[in-house]
């Protein structure tokens, strides 16, 4: 059984170029599936069906497994019968037909526009830190990246005289996204003292030592940001909801606001109507004059 789950997932890192967070992801949830067929003393794929895959699920789920992380198991479980029924291996998915448990959905946090002005309009030193982190809370937030597409873009994905900047991002998909004009200028102050590390390739955010800067780097120095600026930790994440957010509320365009965050399934964009609604009841609250609690001032 593991010889042919190592070969799946290398059929995953190769053949399909998954990213490596879900291809650890899938790892550790297949390497699950495994053990539990182990313990129910199954030697083969062939041997895991649909009434124990359930049981497995269960348990989990009691263990206090969300419904998210059992739903990615149960994904990991149709990509590898998929894989196994094509090569002749299994002939059934254990996992068809059956659904995670639904848990609370939790509404991403985001920054109102104050906030977020507030963090980015901070004094700058013309330093060399202190301007890549400017020009990537800049890009974050004008055009709602993901962590993986900042720290893989390369100096030919900007193309800031037209305002532009050219992600790969899931699924191997690349797409272009408008730079706003603050953003331009933090890159332009940038990309000036980049060279003076003398980068070892095309990366647009290096570090001192001229080397492409890691995802976890980027974390650090966003949350430091916005301990300084705010008095709170902020992740690079909440940049890109407060741009999906603050566009949806102005545009109410949901369409518009899939096609820039890269979403392949709108029901994943739709969240963010929440969000705008809540705001919107929120004002309602404050200013309708039926709205007001008894007993409040007026």
């Amino acid at each position: 059984m593991q010889t042919q789950l190592d070969a799946y997932l290398e059929h995953l890192r190769s053949e399909r170029q998954v990213s490596s967070h879900t291809l650890d992801g899938y790892r550790r949830d297949l390497i699950k599936l495994r053990e539990f067929a182990e313990r129910e003393a199954i030697s083969d794929w062939n041997g895991l069906d649909i009434a124990r895959l359930r049981r497995l699920i269960a348990h989990l789920h009691r263990q206090g497994q969300s419904g998210r992380s059992l739903a990615r198991l149960l994904s990991a479980t149709r990509g590898l019968y998929k894989y196994l029924n094509r090569l002749g291996y299994c002939q059934h998915d254990p996992a068809n037909g059956l659904m995670p448990p639904k848990g609370e959905r939790r509404l991403p946090k985001t920054l109102d526009a104050d906030r977020t002005s507030q963090l980015l309009d901070g004094a700058v030193e013309d330093d060399f830190i202190a301007l890549r982190d400017q020009a990537m809370l800049e890009l974050f937030y004008s055009s709602g990246l993901r962590l993986s597409e900042l720290v893989s873009l390369n100096l030919d994905g900007l193309d800031l005289p037209a305002g532009l900047v050219r992600v790969i991002g899931k699924g191997n998909k690349t797409r272009e996204l408008p730079v706003g004009r603050m953003a331009r200028k933090a890159l332009e102050n940038w990309l000036a003292v980049r060279v003076l590390s003398n980068p070892a390739d095309g990366a647009v955010f290096v570090s001192q030592k001229g080397k492409r800067i890691g995802a976890r780097a980027v974390q650090l120095r966003v949350r430091e940001a916005g301990v300084r600026e705010l008095g709170q930790h902020v992740h690079p994440h909440m940049l890109r909801h407060s741009f999906a957010s603050h566009i949806l509320e102005s545009s109410q365009d949901l369409r518009a606001v899939q096609e820039l965050l890269g979403h392949a399934d709108i029901a994943t964009t739709q969240i963010y109507t929440h969000l705008d609604f809540q705001h919107l009841a929120t004002v309602y609250d404050q200013a309708h004059p039926r709205a007001k609690r008894k007993g409040t001032s007026e």
